[in-house]
């Protein structure tokens, strides 16, 4: 992070007390300074004052973010709603107001970068192996030998609710109301042997959807 203030015993005190607490402080005096900082390292955050010699933190702020979208905490001493406004306006992306409490500028500067950070890409859900059958749980969809395998619609909610819990025993009544399925535990019963019809060797001794009895209903896929 960059700390950009003229005041040099707020911007000493503040680097301290950030770096106590797990940041990596740049430290600049002023706008030209911290142009000179940026151009050989890169910021997760900027901790502006508005209030400097020369270039001020306002122009700086506009003139940054033409070119970069780096968040910026602004620092002054103008604590007019008027005064915020045009801050924000001017790219800061959050405005406190001097003199301010150092725990609740870490506050700011965590809920910033939370809101900075875009969220993680959820990871892909592995397809099951079922013998020569492969279910592909994000489509809901099943080849065998490189052939498409036909899945009701309520078929394959079935298989993806016991696919994604590969080894855990879900009831009746549990998959019933994940699928949807009218007629409740009974009707997930018809369902699950025309669905071993598709997937078994041998229905009548199934390998991957098993039944424990009393409790409910099983799928060890290959790749498990």
């Amino acid at each position: 992070m960059l700390i950009v203030d003229d005041d040099d015993r707020l911007r000493n005190l503040l680097a301290k007390f950030l770096g106590d607490n797990g940041f990596a402080v740049t430290t600049a005096r002023d706008a030209a300074d911290a142009r000179d900082r940026m151009q050989s390292l890169t910021f997760d955050i900027i901790v502006l004052d508005l209030m400097m010699p020369g270039e001020n933190g306002l122009d700086f702020a506009a003139s940054l973010r033409k070119t970069d979208n780096v968040p910026i905490l602004m620092l002054t001493a103008m604590g007019e709603i008027e005064d915020r406004i045009n801050g924000l306006e001017r790219g800061g992306d959050d405005y406190l107001t001097k003199p301010f409490e150092p725990r609740e500028l870490l506050l700011r500067m965590h809920n910033i970068l939370k809101r900075a950070r875009p969220a993680p890409a959820p990871e892909p859900i592995a397809d099951v192996r079922l013998g020569e059958s492969v279910f592909a749980i994000e489509r809901g969809e099943m080849i065998r030998n490189g052939r498409r395998v036909h899945l009701t619609e309520v078929e394959a909610a079935l298989l993806r609710a016991l696919a994604v819990r590969p080894g855990e025993v879900l009831s009746r009544e549990m998959l019933a109301e994940l699928t949807g399925t009218g007629g409740g535990g009974r009707a997930v019963d018809v369902q699950v042997t025309r669905l071993r019809r598709k997937i078994e060797r041998d229905p009548r001794e199934p390998r991957y959807l098993k039944t424990l009895r009393g409790k409910g209903y099983v799928l060890w896929p290959d790749n498990l």
